[in-house]
């Protein structure tokens, strides 16, 4: 209903034109009854004829044109509504942190962006219309039935409790059914995506009739909940078939009696018979598209349930405003923290640093150590159990997340690469971008090899930019880092996807890129961390030495082991 609110005059004329459609059907009922009896009983049977003939059949044009008005209001609000349902749970998705995904597999949002979006499309572009013009039809011809004949209409009223009861008691078995088999869908997605995503590991590790074997699995799982709410309705319709057509042969019985003996006209019947397939077709199709309703219910509570997630990230009433011109200094006072999907463990346990504007810190540590946890905390990934995260001297927990995000830039282990040209993907990092801030970006990350490509800066570098290397790709995504041109800067193992010479490059660009930015480095390779102006040793969450290489060097403890296992090589 919110999103159907904006269109309330589309939905309203949508409302007349169904009436009107209903009401017209209705009146064909009196031109058979007409025609039979004026028509064919009458002396001027020829005459009368014509007129009720032409009669029926300006009800039957005006009857096409509201049933075209019906279909296409009902067509454009389906497809509209559809589109801001999609935008909504978007912009949703988009808000909600990263601590959600943690839980909520990736294919079971993206299903109800598609999927359950689509049914809902269904449902209100045609299944809602077609059941309202059934019901309004069947209600007004049962009001002509009593009408026509109060005797035989009394035979087939006494048939709608009947008919009705199997529409509830059926209804909301179906509708458990419909979520079961929805959500056997959404598991099947979610699978699918997965392997999809990771199709080299699947084939390297010769994983394909195992994968085959369980998305096969899946699809059974799927067939039998999709089977067991088509068993569900198949008998909703035969009770609805046999008790409704039941009953008009019933009516078309005592009806034929009534016309022999002289106790009904022929039109009367005819009339009687009309209305009574008009009713038991009605209440078929209103059992048929029940069905379609409670699956439509299946998908809206799942949207429902996106919608109504509550962001785990949110910017407070008031954000408190971070200084400008930018400082760059950043702070952790006794950072506490667990992720949710690890309770268990602590990601951080009192850590504390503090950085100041234009420093390099490099932040080293076994796997595990907590070195990633910062950066995602700087990010407000996830807000602390414990301390404080200071941006420019403002806790980010009292700012807004955008304005904190504006002044970071982010060159990963792993850069994302979209689906699109150059340009794109270099402007991801600062969107009202020039063509020469894009170039000059560019050059200075020492991507000199994308003017090379098939097209320039026009190629389209493939899903995940497949078209790439992984030392191109790391460059694609320093050249952004770069164009962003943020206050404070945060590098992944920036240059591990590297060779010796593009790293040389890169280190050069990377030098030049935190010149006056303060920056805080996660690496391991011997070149990043000598540059640094500190060196931060973490393990278990904590830090747990602090200074430059030689100094921890000869100190000996976890960054000597560290330096002798990493940098023996260099």
């Amino acid at each position: 209903m919110p999103f159907l609110r904006p269109y309330a005059g589309r939905a309203a004329a949508a409302a007349v034109s169904l009436a009107l459609a209903a009401g017209l059907v209705l009146l064909l009922g009196q031109g058979v009854r007409r025609l039979i009896d004026e028509g064919f009983a009458s002396a001027d049977g020829a005459s009368h004829l014509n007129q009720a003939a032409g009669a029926m059949f300006a009800v039957i044009v005006a009857l096409g044109l509201s049933t075209s008005l019906r279909f296409y209001l009902m067509a454009w609000l389906g497809e509209r509504v559809a589109a801001d349902m999609r935008a909504a749970l978007y912009a949703q998705v988009l808000r909600l942190s990263p601590a959600f995904f943690e839980t909520m597999r990736t294919g079971d949002v993206l299903t109800r962006l598609t999927t359950d979006t689509a049914q809902l499309q269904g449902l209100i572009g045609a299944a809602v219309s077609q059941w309202l013009r059934s019901a309004v039809v069947a209600a007004g011809a049962l009001v002509m039935l009593v009408v026509t004949s109060a005797k035989l209409a009394l035979l087939v009223i006494a048939v709608v409790p009947l008919v009705v009861l199997p529409l509830v008691v059926f209804g909301r078995r179906e509708r458990k059914l419909s979520r079961s088999a929805q959500d056997r869908i959404a598991d099947l997605g979610a699978y699918a995506e997965e392997t999809v995503n990771a199709l080299r590991t699947v084939q390297a590790f010769t994983h394909e009739a195992v994968d085959r074997a369980r998305f096969g699995t899946r699809v059974e799982d799927s067939i039998g909940a999709a089977l067991r709410r088509a068993r569900m309705r198949a008998a909703l319709i035969l009770s609805v078939v046999v008790l409704g057509f039941g009953a008009i042969t019933l009516s078309l019985w005592v009806g034929g009696l009534d016309v022999v003996h002289g106790r009904m006209s022929g039109g009367a019947l005819s009339a009687f018979v009309f209305y009574a397939i008009l009713v038991a077709t009605s209440a078929t199709a209103m059992s048929e598209l029940w069905s379609e309703v409670q699956r439509a219910a299946g998908s809206a509570g799942r949207i429902a349930e996106l919608l109504a997630e509550p962001p785990g990230i949110a910017a407070p009433p008031c954000p408190a405003p971070l200084p400008t011109p930018p400082v760059g200094r950043v702070e952790f006072d006794a950072v506490s923290f667990r992720y949710p999907s690890r309770p268990d463990t602590s990601a951080l346990d009192g850590f504390t640093l503090r950085v100041e504007p234009g420093e390099t810190v490099a932040l080293v540590g076994p796997s595990g150590a907590g070195k990633t946890t910062v950066f995602q905390m700087l990010l407000r990934f996830y807000d602390p159990a414990a301390g404080r995260v200071l941006l420019d001297g403002v806790d980010v927990r009292d700012a807004d997340p955008g304005a904190v995000r504006a002044r970071i830039g982010l060159v990963s282990q792993d850069p994302v690469i979209f689906g699109a040209d150059v340009w794109d993907n270099i402007r991801y990092g600062r969107p009202d971008a020039t063509d020469a801030d894009v170039r000059a970006a560019a050059r200075a990350a020492s991507a000199g090899f994308l003017d090379d490509l098939p097209q320039g800066f026009d190629t389209f570098l493939g899903e995940r930019g497949l078209r790439l290397s992984g030392g191109q790709r790391q460059r694609v995504a320093i050249a952004r880092a770069l164009l962003r041109d943020a206050p404070v800067l945060l590098l992944d193992e920036a240059t591990s996807a590297l060779d010796a010479e593009s790293e040389a490059a890169v280190q050069h660009a990377l030098a030049v890129l935190e010149k006056g930015r303060t920056t805080l480095v996660i690496a391991h390779r011997l070149a990043t961390v000598r540059r640094a102006d500190r060196i931060v040793v973490m393990d278990a969450g904590r830090v747990v030495a602090t200074g430059p290489h030689e100094a921890l060097v000869r100190q000996g403890g976890l960054y000597a082991r560290l330096a002798e296992l990493q940098f023996a090589a260099a």
